[in-house]
């Protein structure tokens, strides 16, 4: 280390991950307006909160496979810390929100903009109800982020238009709930048709197969140019966080295209 520099915190470091996963590859640089108010947050320059970055980035399988590295000096602590969120998304994530939220002096449904005007005021069904809404809204964050807020299929990027699709759905793998792996970044009609399994993206080669169903005589023009073309096209790839092939593999069988 050298001298005047400080040793991270373990506090520090989940926070950091924490804005790793939130931000969108292309922007883990000094400029970058998040990272510049995050450096200011815990008392560190925006130069080693990048560096820092990179550290998490050269632990991403994702970048790993597509031939980018990340920075080459990482501590046996972050190292650590990345196993313990890639290990337990659903947890680790909560957890740093929770710490996020103290650090700021506020709330995590704050932080994450939860309307709670519309829940009961007390007791365990809004315990529960804000659970959720924080858990979707995380998991909102990180998928956009990871494909810079632009849907996989179609490329469009209105915000409003969006939705961060859980590859397994919700109600059925609670330890795949926040895992970013678990996520695509599809439009609204495209997040429809995943779920009801008229298409599916390819687990051997991430194109986009569309079901049988839709390839009848005489369909709508409207079918041909928003599912018939688009089969066998690959999707835009995120730079992080690339869909984990085993889910998408049973979201495959389910679909038995």
């Amino acid at each position: 280390m050298k001298e005047g520099q400080k040793l991270w915190t373990r506090d520090e470091l989940v926070l950091a991950i924490n804005l790793y996963c939130k931000l969108p590859f292309g922007k883990l640089h000094k400029g970058t307006p998040e990272i510049i108010k995050f450096a200011s947050m815990i008392g560190r320059t925006p130069s080693s909160i990048a560096l820092k970055l990179g550290n998490f980035a050269s632990f991403d399988p994702t970048l790993k496979e597509r031939g980018i590295k990340g920075a080459s000096n990482a501590s046996k602590l972050d190292k650590q810390i990345w196993d313990e969120f890639y290990n337990n998304w659903d947890a680790a994530l909560i957890a740093s929100e929770e710490l996020l939220a103290k650090i700021k002096h506020t709330t995590i449904e704050k932080i994450n903009k939860i309307e709670v005007d519309d829940l009961p005021k007390e007791g365990k069904e809004k315990e529960r109800l804000v659970k959720v809404r924080v858990n979707q809204s995380i998991f909102r964050t990180i998928v956009l982020a990871t494909y810079n807020n632009s849907c996989c299929i179609t490329g469009i990027n209105n915000p409003e238009l969006l939705i961060a699709s859980h590859i397994i759905p919700w109600s059925k793998d609670e330890k795949n709930r926040l895992n970013p792996m678990n996520g695509l970044c599809l439009n609204a009609l495209h997040d429809k048709a995943f779920d009801a399994g008229l298409i599916t993206i390819s687990a051997e080669d991430y194109t986009i197969k569309v079901s049988s169903k839709l390839k009848k005589k005489n369909m709508p023009e409207s079918i041909e140019q928003n599912f018939i073309k688009l089969d066998g096209k690959e999707i835009f790839l995120p730079d992080k966080f690339l869909p984990a092939k085993e889910l998408l593999k049973i979201h495959n069988d389910w679909c038995n295209l």
